[in-house]
C-alpha cells in the first residue's frame, strides 16, 4: 500500500540508514487512549515518535551566512535525521500495508494502525513513544465569546491602544515582514487581507509557498479536504489574520502591521484539531512547500507565526510534549512563535497546554480597553506552569472586544459586513505578533533572532494602569510586583519597543 504524502521532498533522500530494530518485549510506552481506541475499534490513528527530539547540532556557518543559511542547513539536517531514525519503521508499515505520513521537523510518523500491529511497533527499539491522535472538537482557547458585530470605523481600538500608528508615522508599517497563521484557514480575498496575502500580485493569486491545507481526511467541512486556496470553514483564523494586517483601504484599519504579507495554513477542520495537523503546519511553516507539498524552501518562511489554539489532553496531547520538538525547531530557525495563553482564567495555574506551556514560546494574555486583565469566568489564564518558574504570560494585550474580519455567513456568526466583535486571548495574540511585525521592518537585523524580539518586547511593555482585579499571587508572585504570573512583563506597546531599539539598542534602521 502506497503511503501518505510525507510533506518531504526527494532532497532528503540521500543517506538513508536502514537499521533494524530488535523485536521482542515492549520498548516503547503506548498511551492508553491507543490501547482504549485500539480494544474498542481496532484501530486507532496514532503517532510514532522517536527518541530522538533534540535540535541537531550543525557545522560551522560562515560568519556572514546569515539566519537564512543557519535555517538552511537546520532544515536539512532535521530531514536526514528523520530519513536515517525512521526508515526501518517506514519500510515496516509499507510491508504491512499501513498507510503513513512522515514528519521530519518532529521526528515521527502518523499511522493509523490495525491492533494486530501494536505489539510488533511498541516492541521496536526506534520508536520512544505510540501516542494518540484522535479527531475530537477543537480547542480553541475557550470564552471567545462573540459580541455584537459591526463595520469597523478607523483605527481599531486595539491597534491605538498598543501605539501602532505611531510607529507607521515613523514609515514602518510592517514591509518586508511576513506573518504565518495557523488556525482554522482565512478568507484569503477579504477586502481587509486581500492585497495583505503574499500569494496575491495585485493582478492573480499563486497559493504555492503561500498556503498549505493540513486537512486530509475530515467529513462535512465546508472548505473539505486539502484546498488548493486559502479558505476558512470556522472563521476564528480569519478574524485573528485582520488584527495581523487587516486593513481595507477604505477606512477599515484593522491590523496592528498593515504593511506586512502573510501566509496561512489550516490546522482544524469543523472545530476538530489534532497533534499530527498541528506539526504539519508547523513543518509547513518552516519550509513551505509548493501547492502540491513538494519542493519546500525554508527561505520562504515567515518572520514570524502566531497561534491562537492549544492542545489539550483530549485532543492527543496526552504527554504535553507531542508538538514541542516542532516548536523548538522552529524558535531555533529563527522564527518568532507567539501562543495564546488560553482561556482558563482567573485561577492561578491556568496556562496549562501546548503551545502556550513552552519554553520557546512567546505567551499573551488578555487585557480590555481600560488595561484591565480579563477575569471573568474562563477569563485569561494565568500562570506559573506546572513545573517551570518561568514567567507566564510573557505580556498581555487588548483582547476584549476586538473587531476584525470574518468570513460572511461563517459559524462564529459573521454578519454581511465581513467584521465582528471577539473576545479571548486569541484576539490578544495577533496584536503581539503584529508588534513583532513593526518592530522586524524598522530593524530589519532583528529577523531571525526570536530571544532578542521577546527580550525588546517584555522589557518595553507599559505597567502603568495594567492591573488584575482578582487579588491573589500566582507562584508567590503578588499580582502587583512585576513581573508576575498574570500580567507578565506588562502590555505590549509597539511604539515604546520601536523608540527603545532606536535609543537604547542602537540598531541601525
Amino acid at each position: 500500500m502506497s503511503s501518505l504524502p510525507t510533506e518531504r521532498s526527494s532532497r532528503f533522500a540521500g543517506g538513508l540508514l536502514c537499521v533494524l530494530a530488535a523485536v521482542g518485549a515492549e520498548a516503547a510506552s503506548v498511551d492508553p487512549q491507543v490501547r482504549a481506541a485500539l480494544s474498542a475499534t481496532g484501530s486507532a490513528d496514532v503517532l510514532l515518535v522517536f527518541s530522538d527530539q533534540a535540535v541537531p547540532p550543525l557545522a560551522p556557518l560562515a560568519p556572514d551566512g546569515g539566519y537564512r543559511a543557519r535555517r538552511r542547513a537546520l532544515v536539512s539536517a532535521l530531514g536526514v535525521r528523520a530519513d536515517s531514525s525512521q526508515a526501518a519503521t517506514r519500510a515496516w508499515l509499507d510491508a504491512h500495508g499501513i498507510a503513513h505520513r512522515d514528519f521530519w521537523i518532529a521526528n515521527l510518523i502518523q499511522a493509523r494502525i490495525p491492533a494486530s500491529a501494536l505489539s510488533a511497533l511498541a516492541a521496536r527499539t526506534d520508536i520512544a513513544r505510540i501516542d494518540p491522535n484522535p479527531q475530537i472538537p477543537q480547542h480553541l482557547p475557550q470564552a471567545e465569546r462573540a459580541l455584537s458585530p459591526q463595520a469597523v470605523s478607523g483605527i481599531a481600538w486595539g491597534v491605538s491602544k498598543i501605539d501602532a500608528p505611531a510607529v507607521w508615522a515613523a514609515g514602518d508599517t510592517g514591509q518586508g515582514v511576513v506573518i504565518g497563521g495557523e488556525d482554522t484557514g482565512y478568507q484569503w480575498d477579504h477586502p481587509a487581507l486581500k492585497t495583505h496575502y503574499r500569494g496575491w500580485n495585485g493582478t492573480s493569486a499563486n497559493h504555492s509557498y503561500n498556503w498549505h491545507d493540513a486537512i486530509h481526511d475530515s467529513t462535512g467541512n465546508s472548505c473539505g479536504n486539502d484546498s488548493p486556496f486559502p479558505c476558512d470553514d470556522q472563521g476564528h483564523g480569519t478574524h485573528t489574520m485582520g488584527t495581523m494586517t487587516g486593513d481595507d483601504g477604505a477606512g477599515n484599519r484593522i491590523g496592528v502591521a498593515p504593511g506586512a504579507k502573510w501566509v496561512g495554513c489550516r490546522n482544524m477542520a469543523s472545530g476538530f484539531g489534532t497533534p499530527a495537523r498541528y506539526i504539519e503546519c508547523m513543518q509547513w511553516m518552516l519550509a513551505p512547500t509548493d501547492s502540491s507539498g513538494n519542493n519546500p524552501n525554508p527561505d520562504l518562511a515567515p518572520d514570524i507565526v502566531s497561534n491562537s489554539w492549544y492542545c489539550p489532553p483530549s485532543e492527543g496531547c496526552t504527554t504535553r510534549n507531542e508538538i514541542e520538538g516542532a516548536v523548538n525547531n522552529l524558535v531555533a530557525a529563527g522564527i518568532f512563535y507567539v501562543a495564546a495563553a488560553g482561556n482558563a482564567g482567573p485561577g492561578c495555574g491556568t496556562i496549562a497546554g501546548p503551545p502556550a506551556i513552552y519554553d520557546a514560546s512567546f505567551v499573551v494574555g488578555s487585557t480590555d480597553t481600560s488595561d484591565v486583565l480579563y477575569s471573568a469566568a474562563q477569563g485569561s489564564s494565568r500562570g506559573p506552569v506546572t513545573g517551570d518558574t518561568k514567567i507566564r504570560p510573557d505580556v498581555v494585550a487588548p483582547g476584549v472586544g476586538v473587531n476584525s474580519s470574518c468570513p460572511p455567513g461563517s459559524p462564529i456568526g459573521c454578519p454581511t459586513s465581513g467584521y465582528m466583535v471577539l473576545t479571548g486571548t486569541s484576539m490578544a495574540t495577533p496584536h503581539v505578533a503584529g508588534a513583532a511585525a513593526l518592530l522586524m521592518s524598522a530593524f530589519p537585523a532583528l529577523k531571525g533572532k526570536p530571544a532578542e524580539v521577546a527580550s525588546i518586547l517584555r522589557e518595553t511593555a507599559i505597567r502603568n494602569g495594567v492591573t488584575d482585579p482578582v487579588t491573589q499571587s500566582c507562584g508567590g508572585i503578588a499580582n502587583t510586583v512585576w513581573p508576575n504570573h498574570a500580567l507578565g512583563y506588562g502590555r505590549v506597546d509597539a511604539f515604546a519597543a520601536y523608540t527603545d531599539v532606536i535609543f537604547i539598542d542602537g540598531f541601525d534602521r
